[in-house]
């Protein structure tokens, strides 16, 4: 027989997402553009970072994914800063009573060259969050050249967050 886990227990969510490059569109990796040839297909800003860690932060809470929440169906998510999906995933969770421990991702791309803007871009999550930058790993790492993303055709993001009731 299942059981309810007590509420003062933390809960641990995981988000992935990933999204093919294009040319001749702006590239936003967790909220801070790049200057680039090229940018990720996507209905938003297609942040796929910010993507990740919004799943992992609903999946924590128990909820559906951002998928739900925003849809590529919905006119209204065209093109929007995914900075705002993560300040709105935020206030939902927060609205169940969970607070966020800390977030910890990892980018996946070929190109560009992440980690000189890794703090900027942990300064803008953290502050889109509501959380100190200090509650956010972020890491970068290539595919070797294997695959879609080896290939840079394509950019992924894996994250997991750690909620808990206080």
């Amino acid at each position: 027989m299942p059981t309810t886990p007590p509420d003062h227990l933390p809960r641990i969510g995981h988000g992935y997402d990933i999204h093919r490059t294009v040319p001749g569109r702006r590239l936003v990796l967790g909220g801070i553009p790049f200057d680039t040839d090229f940018g990720l297909d996507g209905h938003s800003d297609a942040d796929c970072l910010t993507h990740a860690i919004c799943d992992a932060l609903l999946g924590a809470a128990g909820l559906p994914d951002i998928g739900h929440y925003f849809p590529n169906t919905d006119p209204a998510w065209k093109d929007i800063d995914s900075q705002v999906l993560l300040q709105k995933t935020a206030a939902a969770i927060r609205e169940r009573g969970f607070e966020i421990g800390n977030i910890d991702a990892s980018l996946i791309a070929e190109r560009p060259k992440i980690a000189p803007r890794l703090t900027a871009m942990r300064e803008r999550l953290a502050a889109s969050a509501g959380i100190d930058a200090a509650q956010i790993g972020l890491k970068a790492t290539t595919n070797e050249g294997a695959d879609d993303i080896g290939a840079g055709r394509a950019i992924a993001a894996h994250a997991v967050a750690l909620l808990f009731r206080p």
